[in-house]
Protein backbone atom coordinates (compact mmCIF):
# COMPACT_ATOMS: atom_id res chain seq x y z
CA UNK A 1 0.00 0.00 0.00
CA UNK A 2 1.94 2.59 -1.19
CA UNK A 3 1.63 6.84 -0.01
CA UNK A 4 4.00 7.79 -2.20
CA UNK A 5 3.65 11.66 -2.58
CA UNK A 6 1.15 12.26 0.18
CA UNK A 7 1.76 13.98 3.71
CA UNK A 8 1.13 13.55 7.19
CA UNK A 9 0.63 15.19 9.95
CA UNK A 10 0.74 13.00 13.54
CA UNK A 11 0.58 14.78 16.96
CA UNK A 12 1.19 13.92 19.59
CA UNK A 13 4.02 11.47 17.88
CA UNK A 14 7.73 11.22 19.73
CA UNK A 15 6.76 8.02 21.49
CA UNK A 16 4.59 5.23 21.75
CA UNK A 17 1.05 4.84 19.31
CA UNK A 18 2.02 8.23 17.44
CA UNK A 19 5.91 7.61 16.72
CA UNK A 20 3.84 3.99 15.48
CA UNK A 21 1.78 5.26 13.16
CA UNK A 22 4.44 8.12 11.96
CA UNK A 23 6.93 5.06 11.28
CA UNK A 24 3.80 3.12 8.98
CA UNK A 25 2.91 6.18 7.43
CA UNK A 26 6.71 6.89 6.63
CA UNK A 27 7.31 3.63 5.62
CA UNK A 28 4.19 3.39 3.32
CA UNK A 29 5.95 6.60 1.37
CA UNK A 30 4.60 9.32 3.07
CA UNK A 31 6.08 12.51 4.36
CA UNK A 32 5.53 12.94 8.08
CA UNK A 33 5.60 15.54 10.63
CA UNK A 34 6.01 15.12 13.94
CA UNK A 35 4.29 16.80 17.03
CA UNK A 36 5.18 16.89 20.44
CA UNK A 37 5.24 19.66 23.31
CA UNK A 38 9.18 19.02 23.70
CA UNK A 39 12.25 20.64 22.91
CA UNK A 40 13.05 20.17 18.96
CA UNK A 41 17.21 19.14 20.23
CA UNK A 42 15.42 16.03 22.52
CA UNK A 43 13.59 15.12 19.86
CA UNK A 44 16.14 15.12 16.32
CA UNK A 45 17.68 11.99 17.36
CA UNK A 46 14.03 10.20 16.93
CA UNK A 47 13.40 12.31 13.79
CA UNK A 48 16.94 11.81 12.35
CA UNK A 49 16.07 7.85 12.80
CA UNK A 50 12.96 8.02 11.16
CA UNK A 51 14.12 10.11 8.08
CA UNK A 52 17.09 7.47 7.83
CA UNK A 53 15.15 4.42 8.05
CA UNK A 54 12.79 5.63 5.78
CA UNK A 55 14.00 7.73 3.75
CA UNK A 56 11.29 10.14 3.42
CA UNK A 57 11.25 14.03 4.64
CA UNK A 58 10.74 13.69 8.67
CA UNK A 59 10.46 17.66 9.75
CA UNK A 60 9.04 18.05 14.07
CA UNK A 61 6.85 20.69 14.70
CA UNK A 62 6.54 21.84 18.92
CA UNK A 63 3.32 23.00 19.74
CA UNK A 64 1.57 23.18 23.15
CA UNK A 65 -1.67 20.73 22.04
CA UNK A 66 -3.89 22.95 24.26
CA UNK A 67 -3.11 25.91 22.80
CA UNK A 68 -5.63 27.03 19.50
CA UNK A 69 -3.28 29.38 18.42
CA UNK A 70 -0.12 27.42 18.68
CA UNK A 71 -2.07 24.43 17.33
CA UNK A 72 -2.96 26.81 13.65
CA UNK A 73 0.34 28.12 13.83
CA UNK A 74 1.65 24.16 13.74
CA UNK A 75 -0.70 23.63 10.91
CA UNK A 76 0.98 26.39 9.05
CA UNK A 77 3.75 25.07 9.05
CA UNK A 78 3.36 21.89 8.11
CA UNK A 79 1.80 22.93 5.23
CA UNK A 80 4.87 25.71 4.33
CA UNK A 81 7.39 22.35 4.99
CA UNK A 82 5.78 19.66 3.63
CA UNK A 83 3.86 21.82 0.84
CA UNK A 84 0.91 20.64 1.85
CA UNK A 85 -0.84 18.39 4.58
CA UNK A 86 -3.04 15.26 3.19
CA UNK A 87 -3.21 13.23 6.15
CA UNK A 88 -3.98 14.55 9.91
CA UNK A 89 -3.64 12.14 12.50
CA UNK A 90 -4.91 13.36 15.85
CA UNK A 91 -2.84 11.26 18.63
CA UNK A 92 -2.36 13.76 20.87
CA UNK A 93 -3.28 12.56 24.18
CA UNK A 94 -2.97 12.81 28.21
CA UNK A 95 -4.95 10.70 31.21
CA UNK A 96 -5.70 11.58 34.98
CA UNK A 97 -7.55 9.25 37.12
CA UNK A 98 -9.48 10.18 39.69
CA UNK A 99 -13.45 9.92 41.04
CA UNK A 100 -15.95 12.66 39.10
CA UNK A 101 -16.44 14.28 42.91
CA UNK A 102 -12.84 14.78 43.28
CA UNK A 103 -11.54 15.68 39.95
CA UNK A 104 -9.25 18.66 39.74
CA UNK A 105 -11.28 21.38 37.62
CA UNK A 106 -7.72 22.17 36.25
CA UNK A 107 -6.82 18.41 35.25
CA UNK A 108 -10.20 17.95 33.08
CA UNK A 109 -9.59 21.31 30.81
CA UNK A 110 -6.38 20.20 30.22
CA UNK A 111 -7.95 16.57 28.95
CA UNK A 112 -10.59 17.78 27.10
CA UNK A 113 -8.34 20.46 25.42
CA UNK A 114 -5.71 18.36 24.43
CA UNK A 115 -7.75 15.10 23.66
CA UNK A 116 -10.67 16.66 21.94
CA UNK A 117 -10.25 20.21 21.41
CA UNK A 118 -7.06 19.53 19.81
CA UNK A 119 -8.35 17.00 17.19
CA UNK A 120 -11.26 20.00 16.18
CA UNK A 121 -8.28 22.91 16.02
CA UNK A 122 -6.31 20.13 13.48
CA UNK A 123 -9.21 19.70 11.41
CA UNK A 124 -10.31 22.74 10.93
CA UNK A 125 -7.32 24.28 9.87
CA UNK A 126 -6.25 21.62 7.10
CA UNK A 127 -9.81 20.58 5.93
CA UNK A 128 -9.84 23.81 3.26
CA UNK A 129 -6.42 22.37 1.78
CA UNK A 130 -7.85 19.01 1.46
CA UNK A 131 -11.50 20.21 0.19
CA UNK A 132 -9.24 22.73 -2.43
CA UNK A 133 -7.41 18.97 -3.93
CA UNK A 134 -10.30 16.92 -3.16
CA UNK A 135 -8.59 14.56 -1.49
CA UNK A 136 -7.82 14.08 2.69
CA UNK A 137 -7.92 11.48 5.32
CA UNK A 138 -8.20 12.74 8.69
CA UNK A 139 -7.55 9.65 11.69
CA UNK A 140 -8.92 10.74 15.00
CA UNK A 141 -7.33 8.34 17.72
CA UNK A 142 -9.95 7.71 20.38
CA UNK A 143 -10.16 4.60 22.24
CA UNK A 144 -12.13 1.79 23.52
CA UNK A 145 -13.26 4.45 25.96
CA UNK A 146 -14.92 6.43 22.78
CA UNK A 147 -17.79 3.60 22.61
CA UNK A 148 -17.73 2.01 26.30
CA UNK A 149 -16.84 3.79 29.82
CA UNK A 150 -15.20 3.11 32.79
CA UNK A 151 -14.92 4.19 36.85
CA UNK A 152 -12.72 7.30 37.19
CA UNK A 153 -11.56 8.34 33.76
CA UNK A 154 -14.64 10.69 33.28
CA UNK A 155 -12.60 13.56 31.60
CA UNK A 156 -10.70 11.22 29.33
CA UNK A 157 -13.99 8.74 28.50
CA UNK A 158 -16.05 11.85 27.84
CA UNK A 159 -13.38 13.17 25.62
CA UNK A 160 -12.60 10.02 23.65
CA UNK A 161 -16.77 9.34 23.04
CA UNK A 162 -16.88 13.41 21.95
CA UNK A 163 -13.77 12.41 19.55
CA UNK A 164 -16.20 9.49 17.88
CA UNK A 165 -19.25 12.24 17.63
CA UNK A 166 -16.54 14.52 15.95
CA UNK A 167 -15.31 11.47 13.39
CA UNK A 168 -19.51 11.30 12.33
CA UNK A 169 -19.76 14.85 12.12
CA UNK A 170 -16.91 15.53 10.08
CA UNK A 171 -16.82 12.88 7.74
CA UNK A 172 -20.75 13.68 6.68
CA UNK A 173 -19.87 17.32 6.60
CA UNK A 174 -16.89 16.32 3.65
CA UNK A 175 -18.33 13.08 2.17
CA UNK A 176 -18.56 14.06 -1.46
CA UNK A 177 -14.94 16.25 -1.18
CA UNK A 178 -12.52 12.95 -1.43
CA UNK A 179 -12.32 13.38 2.42
CA UNK A 180 -13.03 10.46 4.88
CA UNK A 181 -12.98 10.95 8.53
CA UNK A 182 -12.56 8.03 11.03
CA UNK A 183 -11.71 6.75 14.48
CA UNK A 184 -9.11 4.06 15.40
CA UNK A 185 -10.42 3.10 18.96
CA UNK A 186 -7.25 0.98 20.30
CA UNK A 187 -7.90 -1.16 23.95
CA UNK A 188 -4.21 -1.30 25.90
CA UNK A 189 -1.37 -0.79 24.42
CA UNK A 190 2.45 -1.61 25.52
CA UNK A 191 3.81 1.93 25.42
CA UNK A 192 6.48 3.59 27.78
CA UNK A 193 3.24 4.84 29.57
CA UNK A 194 2.24 1.86 30.40
CA UNK A 195 4.80 -0.01 30.88
CA UNK A 196 5.30 2.18 34.09
CA UNK A 197 1.56 1.70 34.62
CA UNK A 198 2.39 -2.04 35.30
CA UNK A 199 5.03 -1.20 37.74
CA UNK A 200 2.98 1.32 40.09
CA UNK A 201 0.14 -1.56 40.07
CA UNK A 202 2.54 -4.93 40.73
CA UNK A 203 3.02 -2.49 43.98
CA UNK A 204 -0.59 -1.33 44.65
CA UNK A 205 -1.79 -4.86 43.96
CA UNK A 206 1.46 -6.62 45.54
CA UNK A 207 1.44 -8.80 42.71
CA UNK A 208 4.33 -9.47 40.02
CA UNK A 209 4.25 -7.30 36.63
CA UNK A 210 3.05 -10.72 34.48
CA UNK A 211 -0.21 -11.03 36.84
CA UNK A 212 -0.63 -7.79 37.06
CA UNK A 213 -1.16 -7.34 32.98
CA UNK A 214 -3.21 -10.79 32.91
CA UNK A 215 -5.56 -10.11 35.91
CA UNK A 216 -5.65 -5.87 36.31
CA UNK A 217 -4.72 -4.65 32.77
CA UNK A 218 -5.99 -7.01 30.55
CA UNK A 219 -8.79 -8.43 32.21
CA UNK A 220 -11.11 -7.04 30.08
CA UNK A 221 -9.55 -7.52 26.95
CA UNK A 222 -10.47 -11.35 26.00
CA UNK A 223 -7.22 -11.93 23.75
CA UNK A 224 -4.96 -11.33 26.91
CA UNK A 225 -3.10 -9.40 25.20
CA UNK A 226 -2.04 -5.98 24.39
CA UNK A 227 -2.16 -4.12 20.75
CA UNK A 228 0.76 -3.82 18.99
CA UNK A 229 1.69 -0.12 17.81
CA UNK A 230 2.56 -2.35 14.41
CA UNK A 231 -0.98 -2.97 14.49
CA UNK A 232 -2.03 0.08 14.80
CA UNK A 233 -0.03 2.09 12.10
CA UNK A 234 -1.29 -0.80 9.54
CA UNK A 235 -4.80 0.01 10.14
CA UNK A 236 -4.01 3.50 9.61
CA UNK A 237 -1.82 3.07 6.38
CA UNK A 238 -4.88 1.59 5.10
CA UNK A 239 -7.32 3.60 6.02
CA UNK A 240 -5.12 6.26 4.03
CA UNK A 241 -5.76 4.17 0.81
CA UNK A 242 -8.22 3.94 -2.18
CA UNK A 243 -9.03 0.92 -1.15
CA UNK A 244 -10.57 2.78 2.17
CA UNK A 245 -12.40 5.56 0.44
CA UNK A 246 -15.74 4.27 1.16
CA UNK A 247 -14.96 3.77 4.58
CA UNK A 248 -15.59 6.86 6.82
CA UNK A 249 -17.41 7.88 9.77
CA UNK A 250 -16.72 4.77 11.45
CA UNK A 251 -15.00 4.04 14.91
CA UNK A 252 -12.97 1.17 14.47
CA UNK A 253 -12.48 -0.83 17.81
CA UNK A 254 -8.81 -2.61 17.37
CA UNK A 255 -9.18 -4.20 21.19
CA UNK A 256 -8.57 -7.70 21.30
CA UNK A 257 -12.24 -8.20 21.26
CA UNK A 258 -12.76 -5.83 24.39
CA UNK A 259 -16.11 -3.67 23.06
CA UNK A 260 -17.52 -6.95 21.94
CA UNK A 261 -18.60 -8.17 25.52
Amino acid sequence: MSLKGKTALVTGSTSGIGLGMAKGLAEAGADVALNSHENPADIEPIRKKLADETGRKVIFLQADMSNADAIAAMCKRAETELGKVDIVVNNAGIQHVAPVHEFPLDKWNLIIAINLNSAFHTSRALLPGMKARKWGRIINLASAHGLIGSPFKSAYVAAKHGMVGLTKVTALEVAEEGITCNAICPGYVLTPLVEKQIADQAKVHNLPPGRVIKEVMLKGQPTRKFVGTDEIAGLAVFLCTDAAQSITGTALPIDGGWVAQ
